[in-house]
């Protein structure tokens, strides 16, 4: 794996996706492979300034949809490939419920950033449609791809961050905490494989 990089499960006890580098060509990618299983290749946001760096860019490839998936619905909500981004913020500014939320988590093992962004492929959302997830609304997906017109090739993608944190959470992000690489088929017990590179932060145009 890149250096700093974490395979870190997304419930504790999920069978972890397996994620590798590959050669593609002349450049080194990430292959994951998710067999029953949910996980993220995840790294630190140390050293990203998203007021100097707002915009990320990154490629990925889908080698098919997941037949049943629905990110609306907790027991479909899978994805064959995802960006992810955790961030910081004042916990005591959220609801009690969502606190309460956080606390049970947090005693089951899972301690819960303020805000998670993802951006995602959906085998049945309009791209542009933005999905709460389903258990908590400091989860929240913004579709950029899906369809089987999108797999099987490279896709490239370019998106304002900062923007789209401010426009699904209305405020301003806080400190990226880090992001990552997220493919899982735990909740449809099938299988994904998906591809991804050139994860980039760039200045704003």
């Amino acid at each position: 794996m890149p250096a700093g990089w974490q395979n870190l499960p997304v419930v504790s006890g999920k069978k972890l996706t397996v994620y590798t580098v590959v050669a593609d060509g002349k450049r080194n990618v990430i292959e994951a492979s998710s067999a029953d299983s949910a996980s993220a290749l995840v790294a630190k946001g140390d050293g990203i300034d998203l007021s100097a760096t707002p915009v990320v860019a990154w490629r990925w490839k889908v080698e098919k949809g997941i037949p049943g998936a629905d990110n609306r619905a907790s027991d479909k909500e899978d994805a064959p490939a995802r960006l992810v981004f955790f961030f910081d913020g004042d916990k005591s500014s959220l609801s009690f419920g969502e606190r309460a939320a956080m606390t049970l988590a947090k005693a089951g093992g899972e301690d819960l950033p303020y805000a998670t962004l993802m951006y995602i492929w959906s085998d049945d959302a309009p791209v542009g449609g933005i999905i709460q997830n389903p258990h908590t609304d400091r989860v929240q997906m913004i579709v950029v791809a899906g369809s089987d017109a999108s797999t099987g090739k490279w896709q490239t993608f370019s998106r304002n961050l900062a923007a789209d944190y401010e426009r699904v959470y209305k405020e301003k992000p806080g400190k990226l905490l880090g992001y990552g690489v997220f493919t899982d088929s735990d909740n449809t017990h099938a299988s994904a494989h998906a591809w991804y590179g050139d994860v980039r932060f760039e200045a704003g145009k």
